[in-house]
């Protein structure tokens, strides 16, 4: 069995990919190998599972850009997610944070809002089109902030901007803010969620400051190529959440902030029908294409 990643090594896709994998081999019977194809979008990684034969042996390790922003990014896929892709499970999902120095002026988002109806205001993502970037969309959206997008190359430089004074505030997701926050190098005005990250219950939601609907997650998972037989969907599914409920990846999730979803197969095809629904016109409105 291969699992693919479209994602270089070392990173959090891939850290969870190869966690999920041994986990999961003993439940199976089957070794797993974690195949890195990184390229833009995970575009070859996904058309080699998509191209694969439809036997549960390719599994591809899938995200909000994998699934969701894609289609509305590019012009021309070799592929069609939405059709060419079966859901299998849920990893977990990483609440998205709006953050701040330190030793910002900004002791909450109300005092952000505040500033940015006197000077423009800046605000930092790991990337254009990442789930940040949308996050903070939507937070502009729902509570009128005004403020500028800067995208860093990754989320160590998205950091550096927030402690080096380069930008205002930031949106980096909890298993990437965490270290910071901890360390009393950053803090956090708000979480885009459903409610409080329980990795940090002290920082309020953006409902709870007054703006409905603000909801936003990161979130990993995995597909396999349409037509696989749903007896082997279900029972890569029984082993995924296996996996993620063991002790080794309780321990690291709760580590990352990273919170479980233990999705069905059909619950996950129905979640991300529900967020195609949300992102894929956010996008064509921002007016974001990553193929020229």
């Amino acid at each position: 069995m291969r699992w693919v990643v479209g994602y270089a090594p070392g990173g959090a896709s891939d850290v969870f990919a190869r966690m999920m994998a041994r986990q999961m081999t003993p439940g199976l019977g089957q070794s797993i190998v974690v195949e890195n194809r990184p390229s833009g979008g995970a575009i070859v990684a996904t058309e080699s599972v998509v191209r694969a034969p439809a036997d549960g042996y390719s599994l591809l390790h899938v995200d909000n850009g994998v699934l969701i922003y894609n289609p509305a990014l590019y012009a021309r896929l070799p592929f069609d997610p939405d059709k060419d892709l079966t859901s299998v499970g849920f990893i977990g999902r990483f609440p998205m944070l709006l953050v701040v120095r330190q030793d910002s002026p900004h002791a909450d988002f109300k005092a952000l809002l505040a500033t940015a109806k006197t000077r423009a205001v800046t605000y930092g993502t790991p990337a254009v089109a990442s789930p940040h970037q949308l996050t903070m969309e939507v937070v502009k959206r729902r509570s009128g902030l005004e403020a500028t997008h800067v995208p860093y190359r990754g989320t160590p430089a998205t950091l550096n901007g927030v402690l080096d004074g380069s930008v205002d505030c930031a949106v980096l997701d909890a298993s990437s803010a965490l270290p910071a926050i901890k360390g009393g190098r950053i803090r956090a005005l708000l979480v885009a969620g459903d409610r409080r990250a329980a990795s940090l219950p002290d920082v309020p939601t953006a409902i709870e400051l007054g703006f409905p609907d603000t909801v936003a997650y990161g979130w990993q998972g995995v597909c396999v190529a349409a037509g696989t037989p749903p007896a082997i969907v279900a029972r890569l599914n029984e082993a995924m959440r296996a996996a993620v409920a063991s002790p080794e990846m309780t321990k690291h999730m709760q580590e990352m902030g990273v919170e479980a979803v233990p999705h069905s197969p059909a619950q996950m095809a129905e979640f991300v029908r529900a967020e195609n629904a949300t992102w894929r016109p956010l996008i064509q409105e921002l007016g974001i294409r990553l193929d020229g």
